[in-house]
């Protein structure tokens, strides 16, 4: 009976987690893997199971926040699927480089580490410019939403070039580089690549943010679609964790896309930096905690992991909320 009971309480955590999860990647367009595979590693489960069971994850989060997004226009194709090459090739490179390093028996410690950098280094990138453009608004103009980095980038005409939404014009060689440098971070670190991939669109490739969110998860189901078939082989998912996770993503995922309609775009950088940072906090606690010793890390690195993911989807949620209810005062008065 106590085993029936652990067994219910472990479901019922899988599929709550599933939720807060689901509409985090609705709304950001990642927040899938970043968030299961450091759980799963700290509630004890091999990297292998761990990586593979997140990028089967990701891989069913994905399709159904893209439908979602699909619908209000916020998904480029052309882009998503030119990215997919270069997201396969690099995602058997990182592979290759997990498996290497589970030899070695340096696979949770090197995962770790990357994951503490990469967090922290995205998360500060994309809270500082949310905070600098929030105090600068003077200096919008018809390129508001691209950053200087990608016009940069987009100055330089290396044929073959190609048109993407909105009339963004960038060179197939830019694509195909950030492709394959993110499809290797995703198979090494068992990532879906979204919390790279999304400001690599974003930052390189020049789209604006609300775009490269729902492009974002074409990229999530093709690189967690591969991710989790190469893991899948070599017994790497586990269904016991991914259905449940799934079960609860299926809700989440619909309400986060549909937030982003409402949600002011400055908003959106700082809830992912801060997820981001929090994330990178947790991860380098449970890292510390397993080089020294010191068990009790590790709790209090999943209690951030999750903590931290409810704690923004409760924002999110509320700030949809604000927006709906300011937009229906707003024309109330006007029809007055």
């Amino acid at each position: 009976m106590e085993l029936f009971g652990i067994a219910v309480s472990v479901l019922v955590t899988f599929v709550g987690f599933g939720f807060v999860v689901g509409l985090l990647y609705g709304f950001f367009g990642m927040g899938g893997s970043f968030l299961v595979t450091p759980a799963l590693l700290v509630m004890g489960y091999p990297a292998r199971v761990a990586i593979g069971s997140a990028m089967a994850f990701v891989f069913g989060t994905a399709i159904i926040a893209m439908i979602k997004h699909h619908g209000i226009g916020q998904v480029d194709y052309k882009l998503g699927l030119l990215m997919a090459v270069g997201l396969s090739v690099g995602i058997e490179i990182g592979r290759i480089g997990v498996f290497y390093l589970e030899t070695l028996g340096a696979a949770e410690v090197v995962i770790g580490a990357t994951y503490v950098v990469l967090l922290a280094g995205i998360g500060l990138l994309f809270t500082k410019n949310a905070i600098e453009d929030d105090s600068d608004e003077s200096d919008a103009n018809v390129d508001e939403d691209i950053p200087e980095l990608a016009r940069q980038i987009q100055s330089y005409n290396i044929p073959p070039m190609v048109t993407l939404s909105g009339g963004t014009r960038v060179s197939i060689w830019v694509i195909s580089v950030v492709a394959i440098a993110v499809g290797i971070l995703s198979g090494f670190l068992g990532i879906g690549g979204g919390f790279i991939r999304l400001p690599a669109i974003h930052y390189l490739i020049g789209m604006p943010l609300p775009v490269a969110v729902g492009t974002n998860l074409v990229g999530g189901v093709i690189s967690g679609g591969a991710g989790a078939f190469t893991y899948g082989q070599a017994g790497g998912v586990e269904l016991s964790i991914v259905v449940p996770l799934l079960f609860g993503s299926a809700l989440g995922a619909q309400i986060g896309s549909a937030s982003t309609v409402v949600v002011d775009e400055d908003e959106t950088r700082i809830y992912f930096g801060l997820l981001l940072l929090i994330a990178a906090v947790a991860v380098a606690i449970d890292r510390v905690g397993t080089i020294l010793g010191i068990g009790y890390l590790g709790t209090v690195s999943s209690v951030l992991i999750v903590g931290s993911a409810v704690i923004v989807a409760s924002i999110v949620i509320g700030s949809a909320i604000r927006s709906v209810r300011s937009r229906g005062t707003d024309s109330a008065m006007l029809s007055d």
